[in-house]
């Protein structure tokens, strides 16, 4: 087994990550990069996305959201102990035909990282299937294998979770549906803080793959209306609301939703026209970067909900705030998928889709409700609410655990 350094930790700066490093492939001369931005006993875990035009600054800054979506659902009395902080990601558009060989030769080049310090899964391009598919090509036990010595009982933990990810919920895996349910489960604690009915309050969409479109279909069932969906082709939209079940079963593996399965009043519009959909309620599910300054203007919603990683730039989150729009942050919104696997693994929930939700629910509206009561406090948005609850529980985790083995 190769072995790699012990990493260090920075004395000067705690913001500078303890790994940063870049991999160029040999053979198609695509890119790809690791951060590790923390450890807590020694272990880090984040997700590995593929996207053209991916860089190690994108990297850099979804590892630190790792670190504090891992502490921000911290619970004494939980089994679940956060981990670091830590992404992976590849510059090459996961439709490419080379991007399969791509993905296997990265994880065979960064191997050593996930056995001792790295654990990572499915994130933007790439399904949870196609990186385990990888990983046992790479020679991986698994993507999470760094996690497993501290783990009471290996091969239990790693039964429940392998019969968790077999469970399918009206035609979708479990592990798809979590994530979206904590995203519906934020929504739904803004709208009641504010005294918001959830029937009929509008919602649009960016993005109907894993994440978004299990927020869809929850906050379709919770009574709300979606009426309007993007994808890579465009925007279906319906004022009086899309049937999410239809799309989502008409969906190709990337999201992309096949238009012969359109009822004649949905209408397609150009791909920014979920934007501006007369919706109370965005939810970013796609791509990194999709607000800016410009755009933001043309944006009427109350609340832009992040169930994408980093969709909002830190100029147009300002000018939002500035006109009463709420940003509720990705490190808060989208931590659920994250927090259920470890949940699992480590036995707070069985493999048991009811538990999975329950739990999933109960804790993201915990936190969504204390990040929210805490920014209304202290007269501040919601981003930095979260962040400074996390930078407050960071130590607390680190110091009680240490963050080598």
């Amino acid at each position: 087994m190769t072995t790699c350094p012990s990493p260090s930790l920075s004395t000067t700066d705690p913001t500078t990550p303890l790994i940063s490093l870049t991999w160029t492939d040999q053979e198609t001369g695509h890119q790809g990069h690791l951060v590790i931005d923390h450890l807590v006993r020694g272990v880090s875990s984040g997700g590995l996305r593929m996207r053209a035009g991916c860089t190690l600054e994108e990297v850099a800054g979804l590892a630190r959201g790792m670190t504090m979506k891992e502490v921000l659902h911290y619970d004494p009395q939980g089994h679940y102990i956060p981990l670091g902080g830590a992404k992976g990601g590849i510059d090459c558009d996961p439709r490419d035909p080379a991007a399969y060989g791509v993905l296997v030769r990265y994880l065979r080049a960064v191997r050593p990282y996930i056995e001792q310090f790295w654990t990572t899964g499915e994130d933007l391009g790439l399904t949870q299937d196609l990186v385990d598919q990888a990983a046992a090509e790479a020679g991986l036990i698994s993507s999470i294998q760094a996690v497993y010595p501290l783990l009471d009982d290996e091969e239990a933990a790693r039964r429940r979770l392998a019969d968790a990810f077999a469970i399918d919920v009206d035609g979708i895996g479990l592990d798809e549906l979590v994530g979206g349910c904590g995203v519906a489960e934020s929504v739904l604690t803004a709208l009641d803080r504010a005294g918001v009915a959830h029937r009929g309050t509008r919602v649009a969409v960016q993005g109907l793959g894993t994440m978004g479109g299990a927020t869809a279909r929850f906050l379709s069932r919770a009574g709300l209306r979606v009426v309007a969906v993007a994808d890579i082709k465009g925007t279906i939209a319906n004022p009086d609301g899309l049937d999410i079940e239809a799309l989502l079963a008409a969906r190709d593996g990337h999201g992309t939703v096949d238009r012969a399965a359109l009822r004649a009043e949905d209408r397609e519009l150009p791909a920014d026209a979920w934007l501006t959909a007369d919706a109370e309620v965005l939810v970013p599910a796609a791509v990194s970067y999709a607000v800016d300054a410009t755009n933001q203007a043309g944006i009427n919603a109350r609340w832009i909900v992040e169930a994408a990683n980093m969709p909002v730039l830190p100029e147009a989150e300002t000018l939002l705030a500035a006109r009463g729009i709420t940003v509720l942050p990705d490190v808060v919104v989208n931590s659920g998928t994250n927090a259920w696997w470890w949940w699992t693994l480590f036995g707070d929930i069985g493999a048991d889709a009811d538990q999975a939700f329950a739990h999933t629910r109960r804790s993201m509206r915990a936190l969504v409700d204390l990040v929210l009561a805490r920014a209304e406090a202290e007269n501040t948005t919601p981003r930095t609410a979260a962040h400074t609850l996390a930078a407050d529980r960071l130590p607390v985790v680190t110091e009680r655990f240490g963050r080598f083995r």
